[in-house]
């Protein structure tokens, strides 16, 4: 017997692949007599079709496992709506590049059959949030699976801005903002912006500034349960905003505190049991995947 019995189901709604892909999940999980629960906007995108439904942010409520029909976008958004429940999250790739969502959608039983019989490897992949304080009063404040990043938003202006890590001051910067990433966001946008590729098994996060006025700024890697305080300096003439996994915008002013720090609990990220994270870079990345002793 399967250890889920309740399978809470999210995807994309923008491609009609998708919910093709939706469609054969739901009838392989009702054949396995494992009850698919849907999202709500993807329940309204399938009339008809007589299963249970859920708010995303409830979804967890009801499941005892989400499946992600879609790119690593879909599977992060996924991941900030569900991360207060202690259940797991498996990816099913409709989308490019597919760090976080690694199984194929045109073998679903062959690749899903295992996990369901208990076969497969999990792994927790922490998260980290920021907390905007204007005046020493909450300002705003956002969660991030992948990676906060302070930028300029709708202006071309460089940002100036004060670095402290654990209270400990460690340079003023004048750049187009800072990426703070984690080792599973370390692939993404901090990849692009010369940053380190980091084992998603790391406690660490990665410090990467975007195009700074002084060419000796260098991403630095940190503990991950380090304390980060970026003080907007007051001579900006802008209002910066703080991005969180490129999905949610904060807005920061001049003067404002944003605090990040580790987020406590994160997801599970369920994998086939062949996973590999160095095939995934060498299949998603181009690495040269012929071996030569």
């Amino acid at each position: 017997m399967s250890l889920f019995r309740r399978v809470g189901i999210i995807a994309r709604l923008d491609k009609p692949q998708i919910l093709d892909t939706v469609k054969k999940l739901m009838e392989y999980l009702q054949e396995k007599d494992i009850a698919p629960v849907l999202e709500d906007q993807l329940a309204t995108m399938m009339p008809g079709v007589k299963v249970a439904s859920s708010a995303l942010k409830e979804l967890g409520d009801h499941c005892d496992m989400v499946m992600v029909v879609g790119g690593d976008g879909s599977f992060l958004g996924a991941a900030r709506a569900i991360c207060n429940y202690d259940i797991p999250v498996l990816g099913i790739n409709r989308g490019t590049l597919g760090f976080l969502t690694d199984i194929s959608p045109h073998n679903l039983q062959e690749e899903l059959d295992p996990i369901f019989r208990g076969e497969y490897h999990e792994e927790k992949r922490f998260m980290i949030e920021a907390k905007i304080k204007r005046q020493n009063r909450p300002s705003g404040e956002g969660i991030a699976l992948n990676d906060l990043v302070l930028h300029p938003g709708k202006s071309a202006r460089m940002i100036r801005f004060d670095l402290f890590i654990d209270d400990q001051f460690v340079m003023n910067q004048k750049s187009d903002g800072l990426i703070v990433a984690t080792p599973t966001g370390s692939t993404a946008y901090a990849l692009s912006a010369g940053g380190p590729i980091m084992l998603p098994k790391l406690d660490a996060l990665v410090l990467v500034p975007m195009h700074p006025h002084t060419l000796s700024n260098r991403p630095i890697v940190i503990d991950a349960n380090a304390r980060i305080r970026i003080v907007v300096c007051e001579s900006n003439l802008t209002y910066p905003s703080v991005s969180c996994d490129g999905q949610l915008n904060i807005t920061a002013a001049p003067g404002d505190e944003i605090h990040i720090t580790k987020k406590a609990g994160g997801i599970r990220l369920i994998h086939p049991k062949n996973h590999d994270f160095y095939n995934v870079c060498r299949d998603k990345l181009g690495w040269q995947s012929s071996y030569r002793p």
